[in-house]
């Protein structure tokens, strides 16, 4: 069945999840989601093959959100996951799908969060729970979690909760569920006690097996780059500078976002074109053809549109989005490299995608060699290397005598010597591209850990890094986030590391207070990340960023006096909260 599903609308789905799917760019369904999608609905129980960044979350994700009851508040679904990191992006996908289903809830509950808040969440109501096994197991006993409701079980990566020692809570939790309800089980392998489990609990799974594609050309150089998601153009930009390309295709994620980035380069004096599944077959053919025939160097494509895609002179893939899976990476890599000649594969990871990059690593089975955003000071000496190259070539080939006698004319009119006349003219053919590059990524974000660094195991103890290694002016500021909202350090520097692209060696001191907490970042903050920083949510709760020496960014003058009192007065209100602060750092 899963072989003639080729789109979306071809599953059982309702509106507004293909409504959800679309607005994310969506185009066609993984082999997991295919083969896994349609026995889900029919409400068979499921036992699925699959690696890591096949898909997976989807595949089970939108058939449990497509047979929920959103009038009934108790949880009709649960999932579990071997970890807290995986816990919370599984109920982060589940609320972006729902963005269409009204009053959908999902909780997470792992350790090291708060019980209370994990107890007013619940009380509240969640039609979906996503959970570790040690977490579940505690509310069960403590009988704040009812199963009573549920339809369906998840077991997510079941061989690592194997490995992790979690099997038999696993097996302890899926008996205190109804007789009646419906399992899905993925693994990436199925040793013995994963296939017990799945024989006393599974009543006649559906069996899907999905082997990833992990066969990249040997001729493509892969390289990845860390950057966060406010910094990609400018970084895309550095890149195109200094490769030394013939045509570059640039893989996003959306039909829109195609469109945008490609009007966003032309803006910056790179032609480009988009091509994604919206364009008339027409258009599509004539962007080839320019990309062919040396009429376009530049094009930026969604996953489908690049289907089949076969020009030999593309000899830069880059992903400014990570893909959805690991086989989408083998695809779109597999379009540089053509008729034996070589080729460079370039992908942007943010902090947050940096599973997925472990998990593309894995199924193709060799590491991704890490690369550093080229210097302005390298783009500026690449930029004049072209001039002077440009400058020879002119000399070498062209008849200058008329521009000879123009610029002997402009020496005897206006009395100016034959070298400022040179480094004039150098000045206006360079004003429109200017030689000295632009720097607008923060020189302490250029550079990112040699290796993605691991999370922390259950039991496992999270080192900060030595002072030694983030050796930078810091700045102190507010949050409005404290003890009372269950603001933990861990949150904190997750939110700082994951949305504004900080890497977290680079965050310091936190201290957290009854009503706020303060952070030590890095000085030079740009405006824009400020600003961002402002609507980031820990614990639901925005952290309105401010200086706690009142100036704002980019700003020498300080704040309003009310403001600076504010804080100060904020800094001193509770004396006895600040006898217990948390501290994280030095």
């Amino acid at each position: 069945m899963s072989s003639l599903i080729e789109r979306f609308e071809q599953l059982a789905l309702s509106s507004p999840l293909l409504e959800t799917l679309r607005e994310i760019g969506y185009e066609a369904p993984s082999p997991i989601q295919a083969a896994t999608i349609p026995p889900l609905l029919e409400g068979h129980d499921v036992l699925g093959q699959a690696q890591t960044g096949t898909g997976k979350t989807a595949a089970f994700a939108l058939p449990v959100l497509e047979k929920l009851d959103l009038a009934d508040r108790q949880p009709q679904a649960l999932v579990l996951t071997p970890t807290r990191e995986l816990a919370i992006q599984v109920a982060e996908a589940f609320q972006s799908y729902a963005r269409h289903l009204p009053g959908f809830h999902v909780l997470p509950i792992y350790g090291g969060q708060s019980m209370g808040i994990q107890l007013r969440h619940l009380k509240r109501g969640a039609h979906v729970v996503v959970g570790t096994p040690g977490r579940v197991m505690d509310h069960l006993r403590r009988e704040t979690l009812s199963l009573a409701g549920l339809r369906c079980v998840v077991l997510d990566e079941a061989d690592e909760m194997l490995r992790m020692g979690f099997i038999e809570d696993v097996d302890w939790i899926l008996e205190q569920t109804p007789p009646e309800r419906q399992i899905a089980l993925f693994s990436a392998t199925m040793p013995e006690p994963i296939r017990r489990v799945a024989h006393r609990h599974l009543r006649d799974p559906r069996e899907v097996k999905i082997k990833a594609s992990t066969a990249t050309v040997a001729t493509v150089r892969q390289r990845y780059c860390q950057v966060g998601a406010q910094h990609k153009l400018d970084a895309l930009t550095r890149v195109l500078e200094v490769e030394d390309a013939d045509a570059v295709l640039i893989f996003v994620r959306t039909k829109i976002a195609a469109t945008e980035l490609a009007e966003r380069l032309e803006a910056r004096g790179y032609p480009s074109a988009a091509l994604h599944g919206d364009m008339t077959q027409a258009l599509r053919e004539r962007t080839i053809e320019q990309l062919k025939n040396n009429g376009l160097d530049i094009v930026v494509a969604t996953d489908v549109a690049a289907r089949g895609l076969d020009v030999q002179r593309i000899s830069h893939v880059i992903n400014y989005d990570i893909p959805n899976d690991t086989e989408a990476y083998v695809h779109r890599i597999g379009r540089t490299a053509r008729a034996g000649r070589a080729g460079d594969a370039i992908l942007f990871v943010a902090p947050r995608e940096l599973r997925m990059l472990r998990a593309i690593e894995k199924a193709i089975r060799q590491p991704i060699e890490r690369m550093q955003l080229p210097t302005p000071e390298a783009i500026t000496g690449h930029r004049l290397a072209q001039f002077k190259q440009q400058v020879g070539e002119i000399c070498a080939s062209q008849d200058l005598a008329f521009f000879q006698g123009v610029v002997a004319e402009i020496e005897r009119e206006q009395e100016i010597g034959p070298h400022d006349i040179a480094a004039a003219l150098t000045w206006l053919a360079q004003r429109d591209r200017p030689f000295q590059f632009e720097d607008t990524i923060p020189r302490e974000l250029e550079r990112a850990p040699e290796r993605p660094a691991r999370s922390a195991r259950p039991g496992e103890r999270r080192e900060r890094p030595s002072r030694d290694s983030a050796d930078f002016d810091k700045v102190r500021y507010r949050l409005e986030v404290g003890h009372q909202h269950g603001a933990t350090p861990q949150n904190i520097v997750g939110a700082i590391a994951n949305e504004a692209g900080i890497d977290s060696r680079y965050i310091g001191r936190i201290e957290i207070h009854d009503d706020y907490s303060t952070v030590d970042l890095p000085d030079g903050m740009p405006r824009e990340i400020f600003q961002h920083l402002k609507k980031v949510r820990v614990r639901q709760c925005p952290l309105n960023i401010s200086r706690l020496d009142g100036l704002e960014p980019d700003r020498k003058r300080p704040a309003s006096k009310p403001a600076v009192a504010r804080t100060k007065a904020a800094e001193g209100a509770n004396p006895a909260s600040d006898r217990k602060v948390r501290k994280r750092g030095s």
